[in-house]
């Protein structure tokens, strides 16, 4: 019992340093990740005032007819990484095919606010892939500090303290044995004694 509760101390403070630096790595993220929002946010109010723009100056005919097929194909790769034991994706956009940086329309029929739209919208892409990295980071990280937490919890409020508890009623029952042979023993003693002195005399 005592050598599982030096190894439960043990866990348990590798259990509480891996959860501070957990919340470490978590924090950082989370600022990160608000950063990246607050940026996503403001280019996407930029593409949708330059859209809405657009299709005050365009048809909705020739907008839909403009915008229904795209030119341009785009491919996402999936990789992960190791963050302290919790392994979380990360994402890449690569273009694909012929006319990869080409506008998906003609220019002859459109206004110049489409073809800045598009470009913003297109320049943003790489933005949204890393804002869905970092959230997905932050999502995972947060239930493996859940996680680490209820173990240390557990460790700490549960199981120490039980095996402390039987440790200690261990001690004191081996200690009164101890206590309760040594009478035996000294009456054994004494009964031995008393019977020599009767035989001597």
């Amino acid at each position: 019992l005592k050598n599982k509760l030096a190894t439960a101390r043990r866990g348990h403070k590798l259990l509480k340093d891996k959860c501070d630096e957990l919340m470490r790595r978590f924090l950082d993220i989370v600022r990160e990740d608000k950063a990246m929002r607050e940026k996503v946010e403001d280019e996407l109010a930029l593409v949708h005032r330059s859209f809405a723009t657009a299709s005050a100056l365009t048809s909705p005919r020739a907008m839909r007819e403009a915008l229904i097929l795209p030119t341009r194909s785009t491919e996402l790769a999936v990789s992960t990484k190791n963050l302290m034991s919790v392994i979380v994706p990360t994402f890449a956009l690569t273009e694909v095919g012929e006319g990869a940086h080409d506008m998906p329309y003609g220019v002859a029929f459109t206004s110049g606010e489409l073809d800045a739209a598009v470009r913003e919208l297109s320049a943003m892409a790489d933005d949204l892939v890393k804002l869905a990295e970092l959230e997905k980071s932050a999502q995972m990280l947060a239930q493996e500090i859940e996680r680490t937490r209820r173990r240390v919890n557990a460790l700490e409020y549960v199981m120490i303290p039980e095996m402390e508890k039987n440790i200690k009623y261990i001690s004191m029952k081996l200690e009164e044995n101890d206590r309760a042979t040594k009478v035996r023993l000294m009456k054994v003693k004494d009964m031995v004694l008393k019977d020599a002195h009767e035989f001597e005399a």
